[in-house]
């Protein structure tokens, strides 16, 4: 790794200069080096990164009330609003190998300050035409499908900045810590953002959203960290990217059974479960139960991973993952609300549980120079899951009952976890250790 990787804030250097992530070329661990800090939260670079994560998350929470409002406000109804989500997710699938490719050639500090720049841009566009009444479901198209061009390119940069910012035994609990905050929010965001939406109408919060966008990126402008060393063409580093991704078998099966699973749990928990809760429960009362219920537990999720380190991180990652079953099975066997309930909070636990150990295995055994390119090819596979889940519920619901969907959503969330837990090389990935053997290159698994 050059000098100029090593990430600086306020002229603070990110911790030691030990490799910022494991693979070919990572250099031995220097026996001199400084000790790690005790905690993430010690590293200047790492405080400025959590808090621009949490002031995107903040508005973030509010917008999809907003812009839904703003839809109906502008005159459109479910077909609009359908339209208008397609618009923002297609660039992102598009563009994702594009941003990929980028964060593994520039700066990957500055690619976040750009697309948090232009999503601020797309969302203050999107508040003024609300605001003045100007609004259609074609503008209002326009400006998501900027929004989702934006999340292409910040995406697969936000993989690789953390590898940078902290030591390789310290990523879970960085990834925990980042997700503790913008779990928080998810729970009273929506809440803000009705009551924003209430009183002084979208425009408002949309408009204030573009201002965490921008607020965010000043911040990540800050953290100033260099460029990954490029070895090629742009499409010579796609094609090198692709036959790495392939190369590494415990990857691609996870994201496929990744795929299979979130277009399950979509169809089942977003598009079925407030039908099925205004059929057999209290309808929407009992549906924000649900949903808070859910909430509470990614935040408990979030605070088991500050404390358990697992040697198996991604034996965890997917046995956890399959708890998104149990408010699934409890819906479709209509099952008292307390049960329900507690599906629901002990899914957003392993949910949560799921996303930091995976994350973490993924930032320890792929090398820097790959993190944005693998990070790419990881995101189209889970977000082609959206449209998937949306297709199949359409086809499948004037012939089935909700209820026996909801069940069949179930059995393929549970045979997906079956199914990847076959995988050999899932079981071979293991947590790095804390500091590796004086002279012994740290190489990943692949």
């Amino acid at each position: 790794m050059s000098t100029s990787e090593n990430g600086t804030t306020d002229g603070t250097t990110a911790p030691a200069p030990a490799p910022t992530g494991p693979g070919p070329g990572s250099g031995p661990a220097n026996p001199r080096s400084p000790a790690p800090p005790r905690s993430p939260l010690r590293v200047p670079a790492f405080r400025r990164f959590l808090l621009a994560q949490l002031i995107s998350a903040i508005g973030s929470a509010m917008a999809p009330l907003a812009l839904a409002y703003a839809v109906i406000g502008a005159g459109g109804g479910a077909g609009a609003l359908g339209l208008v989500l397609a618009t923002s997710t297609v660039p992102t699938v598009l563009f994702l190998l594009v941003g990929g490719v980028l964060a593994d050639r520039v700066s990957r500090s500055r690619l976040l300050f750009l697309g948090n720049l232009l999503a601020a841009a797309a969302q203050g566009a999107l508040a003024l035409v609300v605001g003045t009444g100007a609004a259609s479901t074609g503008a209002i198209a326009g400006c998501g499908f900027v929004s989702g061009v934006a999340v292409a390119f910040t995406t697969p940069a936000a993989q690789g900045v953390l590898a940078r910012l902290v030591e390789p035994d310290r990523l879970q609990q960085a990834n925990a810590l980042l997700r503790l905050p913008t779990n928080a929010v998810k729970v009273v965001g929506p809440v803000v953002g009705g009551m924003i939406v209430a009183f002084a109408g979208p425009a408002w919060a949309l408009g204030l959203d573009a201002v965490t966008f921008a607020a965010a990126a000043l911040l990540l402008l800050g953290l100033r960290l260099g460029a990954p060393v490029g070895r090629g063409g742009a499409l010579a580093d796609l094609r090198a990217g692709w036959s790495g991704f392939r190369a590494r078998t415990w990857l691609w099966t996870y994201t496929a059974a990744g795929t299979v699973l979130v277009a399950a749990w979509l169809a089942g928990y977003q598009l079925l479960g407030p039908i099925v809760a205004e059929r057999e429960y209290a309808g929407a009362r009992t549906w924000g139960l649900v949903q808070g219920a859910f909430s509470l537990g990614l935040l408990a999720g979030t605070v088991v991973c500050l404390r358990w380190k697992p040697q198996r991180l991604l034996v965890v990652a997917v046995v956890a993952s399959s708890g998104l079953a149990l408010p699934l099975a409890a819906l479709a066997c209509a099952l008292p609300l307390p049960w329900l309930l507690l599906g629901a909070v002990l899914a957003g636990i392993t949910l949560d549980i799921a996303g930091v150990t995976w994350v973490t295995a993924f930032q320890q055994q792929v090398p820097d120079a790959e993190l944005g390119r693998m990070s790419s090819f990881n995101q189209v596979g889970e977000r082609l899951a959206i449209p998937l889940s949306y297709l199949v519920v359409a086809l499948v619901s004037p012939v089935f009952a909700a209820r026996s969907v909801l069940l069949v959503c179930t059995g393929i969330i549970v045979a997906a976890t079956l199914l990847n837990l076959c995988v050999r090389d899932i079981h071979r990935i293991r947590r790095l250790p804390r500091t590796p053997p004086a002279g012994a290159p740290r190489t990943p698994l692949r």
